[in-house]
Formats: structure tokens, C-alpha cells, sequence
């Protein structure tokens, strides 16, 4: 995950168009998407987003992306409770 705010490259959003039984199933099948990419240095996955079709302008986030130490930022599901972690399902104590 490249930091943003000092890489001065033109940023793009690519848009993926799923099938999906609601948007909880949305966001597992993004999360598992993102992480798997998660290799790449030039995805962003703090600032993944969906939106439902016919409703381009509703961005829902998948990943907290709370700044943590070292210019790491959270994995965890926004709305997560506790402390913050860069492991998608465990978060860390306050």
C-alpha cells in the first residue's frame, strides 16, 4: 500500500461491477479482493470503496484506514470496536 500523500503519480479508480445477494456480501467479496491484490505497492486498499449500482454518488468504505505508526494504516472494517491493526480480522489493544 503506497502512502498518498507523498507520491506525486497521477491516482486512477477502477471500477470492478459485482454480483452480490446485498451489500454485506459486497463488502466480503471486496475485502477478499483487495487483500489479495494487497501485493501490489500501487493498490491503495484504506481507500477502497463501494457503491451500489444506480447510486454512484453513495461510497460505502471497507476498510477503517485510521493512520497507525510507521505510515501503516488500519484493514479492519470501518466501524470496527478496539484498537486498530494491520491484520484484516484481529484488532490490536488500546
Amino acid at each position: 500500500m503506497s502512502d498518498a500523500g507523498t507520491d506525486e503519480r497521477p491516482r486512477f479508480v477502477v471500477h470492478l461491477t459485482v454480483r452480490a445477494t446485498d451489500l454485506a456480501a459486497a463488502h466480503v467479496l471486496t475485502r477478499a479482493l483487495t487483500r489479495s491484490l494487497g501485493f501490489l505497492p500501487d493498490l491503495i486498499l484504506g481507500e477502497t470503496t463501494i457503491s451500489v449500482e444506480g447510486a454512484p454518488d453513495v461510497h460505502h468504505q471497507v476498510f477503517c484506514d485510521r493512520p497507525m505508526s510507521y505510515g501503516r494504516r488500519c484493514l479492519l472494517r470501518p466501524d470496527h470496536g478496539g484498537g486498530c491493526s494491520r491484520h484484516p480480522l484481529r484488532p490490536l489493544p488500546r
